[in-house]
């Protein structure tokens, strides 16, 4: 015959073990949800440090670019004011020359040219005066054409007015949208710096003072000669800031950004190449090889085109790196590099 049993209860003594390892179970959990999140490591803080410089670096191109649009528009639209002021002032005065012809054959009567000399009791004297009206209505034929023409033309320059001046808005906005984010980009990375303890501060900056101390140490160019004396001249002006510091949108004397280093250096060569890395990637001779880059030519990196520097020889470029550095030397394949660019 089948038991009917019931099954024992639980003691006492394992719900309460059971009850408290839930509970543990729980605390551990809402310890561990409620912690602070882990320190990045040194690798992984630099890491993204530099992909936010790169960032800012992009912006900052994209801000000079901008910048020199803007003083290029700026001397346009005032041009072209300024020819819409001189262009209304010469239709006022054609305006003024039409009157005092009109007023002329005013005062001339309006009455029929034959009656005229029928009751003329000089007609020698009203053919005299007919010749006169006839060429005043010449001259007022040839100035009606002269206002339809100035008038066209005044319209034409306000249209391009117009349309400059709104170009000129449009930039400004992208301007300040650019310096914006490079300051968000700075302004990131300087959040993941702070979030780091002070001994993985401390190593970082010791990394980056490692890789400027080639700038001042006595590095090995090789023997790789310039494609050019400008090239050389180029190359020795930027050598002699070796040690300013890299601050966005700066073009010398004594701070840079990339191509602001760049585009001093040849003008104090005496020659002028365009202001962005983006333009100075189309401003001479493209050379895809590195082996075959020569002293001062200009070295393009990363897909965008947004870094250059000067080749230095043995592999190495001379560059404005980043915000936080200073201009130095640095191994080429420390970036990727795209092509160098032969000024000539």
């Amino acid at each position: 015959m089948a038991s009917h049993r019931r099954p024992k209860p639980a003691s006492r003594t394992r719900v309460t073990v059971l009850t408290a390892t839930a509970a543990a179970a729980v605390a551990l959990s809402a310890q561990a949800a409620n912690a602070a999140p882990a320190k990045p490591s040194i690798k992984d803080a630099k890491a993204k440090v530099d992909a936010l410089y790169s960032q800012a670096e992009q912006a900052t191109e994209k801000y000079d670019a901008a910048n020199e649009k803007l003083s290029t528009l700026q001397k346009d639209a005032s041009t072209l004011q300024d020819q819409v002021a001189r262009q209304q002032q010469h239709l006022n005065t054609l305006r003024d020359g039409l009157g005092t012809i009109a007023a002329s054959q005013y005062r001339s009567g309006g009455i029929d040219p034959s009656i005229q000399l029928f009751l003329s009791s000089n007609p020698d004297s009203y053919l005299d005066q007919a010749t006169a009206l006839d060429q005043l209505s010449s001259l007022q034929a040839s100035s009606m054409d002269q206002l339809q023409d100035a008038k066209r033309t005044l319209d034409q320059e306000r249209a391009e007015a117009t349309t400059k001046l709104a170009e000129l808005q449009s930039t400004r906005t992208e301007l300040a949208h650019r310096k914006t984010e490079a300051k968000s980009k700075l302004a990131q990375a300087k959040a993941v710096l702070n979030s780091l303890t002070s001994a993985q501060r401390a190593e970082i900056a010791r990394q980056d003072a490692l890789a400027a101390s080639r700038a001042s140490a006595r590095v090995n160019l090789g023997d790789t000669t310039a494609a050019s004396a400008r090239a050389a001249s180029a190359f020795s002006y930027a050598q002699s800031r070796i040690g300013d510091p890299y601050v966005y949108g700066a073009t010398g004397p004594s701070s840079f950004d990339c191509s602001g280093l760049t585009s001093w250096a040849y003008g104090q060569a005496g020659v002028s190449i365009p202001r962005t890395s983006q333009e100075q990637a189309n401003a001479g001779t493209r050379i895809y090889s590195a082996s075959q880059l020569r002293t001062g030519d200009l070295v393009i990196f990363y897909g965008d085109f947004h870094h250059v520097g000067l080749y230095a020889g043995n592999g190495l470029v001379l560059h404005a790196p980043k915000p936080g550095a200073s201009v130095r030397y640095e191994a080429m394949g420390d970036m990727p590099f795209e092509f160098g660019v032969r000024i000539v």
